[in-house]
Parts: structure tokens; C-alpha cells; sequence
């Protein structure tokens, strides 16, 4: 009987073995075969580009699926891709909703010091951004760069300043 066991648990990790050898069934060798076993109906951080300026990513935002607290050290610009809005809840549990336009870009500043926050998506498709963030600028006010352009205005969005492009002039 012990023999049976024995022959019973060799032959389970054998066929282990071999299913994991069969393409497909082992674990991811490289980060794209990784990125390609992760579903596509889940909340994720995609990197696209850093250098000692910027780090770029896009964020898909899936209803109902909460982001971890974080918090944004630099200014960053966000590019709406498919828009939507998100509820941004802090360490505190204050609330603020973020509307995004898909096609349009906005400029967020640095958190504040030692605040944190996570973003719910709360409506039914979702939400996928670029985000482009500078580096080594810091949360300071004075650490952050003000740019003005006159093909840009400043809007207000709660606590948030945010930059768009403005309308096109008529052509005289």
C-alpha cells in the first residue's frame, strides 16, 4: 500500500512537469508574455516611456475596481483617452469628482505633502489615461513650473487647476 502512494505521488509530479512544459501552461518567461496573462477587465498601470524628465503610463480605470492609496510627488499631465469621471477619496474619506474628456489634456499639480488618495471609477465603462509626469520638480508651489501660453486657459475644477487648449479663433 505504501508502494501505491508513493508511485501515485511521483506520477502527480511528473504530469506537473510536463504540463508545465507544454507551451502556454508554465509560468510567463519574459514582461510581454507577463503583460499578455493579465486579464484585460482589470485595473491596471501600463509603463510607457522614462527618462530623467518624465515617466509616462497609461492607467486603465475599470468600474468598481478602487486604486491603492498613492500619491503624485511632481506635476503631471493627463491625457484622456476614453473619458469618464473618477472619485478621487483621500486618507481622510473627503471626496471630489474628476471628469475627463476623452481628447482633452489637463495639468494637475504635486499632491500635497503627506496627503494620500485612491481613485474609484464609479460608472459602467472604463477610463484610460496617459498620464506624463515630471521628475525632480517637487510639491512645493514655487518648485513648480508655471508655463503660459495664449493657446492656453485656466479653468478651475474644485482644488485642481487644470490647462486646456482654448477654442480655435475664426479665421478673418
Amino acid at each position: 500500500m505504501k508502494t501505491a502512494k508513493y508511485s501515485s505521488a511521483t506520477f502527480v509530479v511528473m504530469l506537473m512537469a510536463c504540463t508545465n512544459s507544454i507551451p502556454g501552461n508554465g509560468p510567463p518567461s519574459t514582461e510581454v508574455d507577463l503583460q499578455q496573462t493579465i486579464p484585460e477587465e482589470i485595473t491596471r498601470r501600463i509603463p510607457q516611456f522614462e527618462n530623467e524628465h518624465v515617466e509616462v503610463w497609461k492607467s486603465i480605470i475599470m468600474p468598481n475596481q478602487p486604486l491603492t492609496m498613492h500619491r503624485h510627488d511632481n506635476p503631471r499631465a493627463l491625457i484622456a483617452l476614453r473619458g469618464g469621471t473618477l472619485r478621487v477619496v483621500n486618507q481622510d474619506g473627503d471626496t471630489r469628482d474628476m471628469t475627463w474628456e476623452a481628447g482633452s489634456a489637463y495639468w494637475l499639480e504635486a499632491d500635497p505633502p503627506g496627503e494620500l488618495h485612491g481613485d474609484v471609477n464609479e460608472g459602467t465603462e472604463p477610463v484610460e489615461v496617459i498620464v506624463v509626469q515630471l521628475k525632480g520638480v517637487g510639491t512645493r508651489e514655487a518648485d513648480c513650473p508655471r508655463v503660459r501660453h495664449p493657446s492656453l486657459r485656466t479653468l478651475r475644477t474644485e482644488d485642481r487647476v487644470v490647462r486646456k487648449p482654448s477654442s480655435p479663433r475664426p479665421a478673418q
